[in-house]
């Protein structure tokens, strides 16, 4: 499999080139990575550099990799609910469990494999990981998520996402009382600095994210969120709000998983999404309900607190 990207670097990161890629391409290993660097696979503003380049904002890096480890994607019949469609793109009701793309570990049952029967081709299909895909939901997040069907729909929709014309409203269950009805936090995400896996509000290596929320419901020990984005920092929301020590219920990676409900996954839901059609023009405005086992929660705290 022949990786070819194209990453424009859009911050003054000043981090390693090697250490930066292991981080956004997980097809390959951090060693593999360096091994093309020096050999010109992976060139910087078309210049050949070392992995210990420091990355600067403006960079331009192109990615041109051999991968032994092919990953073939396979079409699968996973049953998704398709809220809209047209000839051009489609909104997907992704369910919490699924994976949006092939990795390690996870080669077949994403919601590529699922677009590529519902759809066939994609737009932007000379991606062999990620075709269609022009944003992306974490694993146990569930809900709304755009898909491109053809290559005019997929630039243009990554162009909106960059320039935030796509608005993305998400409804969550966090630990403690959030005293103000509304608030932003405005604090940039980066890796943290010891445990790369993890995502972290840090100064250094970071992007800025900034996150609305609105107080939906309050309970004695919970409370019942929409959260916008205005930007999409992996992780922004679960991360956010245990900045603000409120994290997310059930989740097993910012909130230590604990809680009384018994739910081993993140209490969130993509509910909303609202752009202009990038091709028709069209207001597409739609909306999710919460699934099951998670408005099965809200129910019984709501009917804990009223009696």
């Amino acid at each position: 499999m022949a990786i070819e990207l194209k990453l424009l670097i859009e911050d003054n990161t000043d981090e390693r080139i090697d250490a930066y890629l292991s981080k956004e391409i997980k097809e390959i290993s951090r060693n593999e990575i360096k091994e093309a660097i020096k050999n010109g696979s992976i060139r910087v503003n078309d210049k050949k550099v070392k992995p210990s380049y420091s990355l600067k904002q403006g960079d331009l890096v192109d990615i041109n990799v051999e991968d032994e480890k092919k990953i073939e994607l396979v079409p699968e019949n996973l049953n998704l609910e398709i809220v809209y469609e047209d000839e051009y793109l489609a909104v997907i009701n992704k369910p919490s469990g699924m994976v949006v793309h092939p990795g390690a570990g996870n080669k077949n049952g994403t919601l590529v494999n699922a677009i590529l029967y519902e759809f066939g081709r994609v737009g932007n299909n000379e991606d062999e990981i990620r075709p269609g895909i022009v944003h992306r939901l974490d694993k146990d997040t569930s809900g709304l998520m755009l898909v491109a069907k053809e290559d005019e729909a997929y630039y243009k929709l990554v162009e909106m996402f960059r320039n935030k014309e796509v608005k993305r409203s998400y409804k969550a269950l966090v630990n403690g009382v959030v005293s103000e009805d509304e608030g932003t936090i405005d604090e940039p995400i980066g890796r943290h600095p010891t445990n790369r896996q993890v995502m972290t509000v840090i100064n250094k290596n970071s992007k800025n994210a900034i996150t609305h929320y609105n107080v939906l419901d309050r309970f004695p020990n919970h409370t019942y969120i929409r959260a916008d984005l205005e930007t999409g920092r992996t992780h922004q929301i679960r991360v956010h709000m245990k900045y603000i020590n409120h994290p997310i219920v059930g989740d097993q990676v910012y909130a230590s998983g604990k809680n009384e409900f018994g739910l081993k996954k993140q209490f969130l839901h993509s509910a909303e999404i609202k752009f202009i059609h990038p091709i028709t023009n069209q207001l597409i405005e739609l909306k999710s309900d919460l699934p099951s086992d998670l408005s099965k929660i809200l129910n019984n705290l709501i009917k804990r607190r009223d009696g």
